[in-house]
């Protein structure tokens, strides 16, 4: 059993898309002749390469590595080392800084100034209802 279109107008337009469906594959090839007035590439556009780009094969397995990996004992003796480094780095921005002869003390921090009082009695940001 043949399907029917509703109305001859839904048939027209199913047509119509279809067939602009398959003829717009046709005009990938064909905007190289166009001239640049019509909508074809603008005169000054840099040709295309030869050969196509080639794409990473991102389904190729990546080579074994040639380093093992850390035994548990390594990996403990490297966690202490850099517990150590961590330790020593701390201990080190901890004590005050050594000053030479000659290179003055550093300022003092400025002192942060309270804010004034508002003047009209209300409190900051605080409306009247009328």
């Amino acid at each position: 059993m043949a399907y029917v279109f509703p109305s001859p107008a839904v048939a027209l337009c199913a047509v119509t898309l279809t067939l602009s469906m398959g003829l717009g594959g046709c005009s990938a090839g064909m905007i190289d002749a166009l001239p640049a007035a019509v909508g074809g590439e603008p005169a000054n556009l840099p040709k295309r390469p030869a050969t196509s780009y080639k794409f990473p094969a991102v389904h190729d397995m990546p080579p074994e590595r040639a380093a093992t990996p850390l035994t548990d004992n390594e990996q403990v003796r490297l966690e202490k080392e850099l517990m150590d480094a961590r330790d020593k780095q701390g201990a080190l921005a901890a004590e005050p800084p050594l000053y030479v002869d000659g290179v003055p003390e550093p300022a003092p921090a400025p002192v942060a100034k309270k804010p004034a009082p508002p003047k009209s009695g209300q409190s900051t940001g605080a409306k009247t209802k009328p």
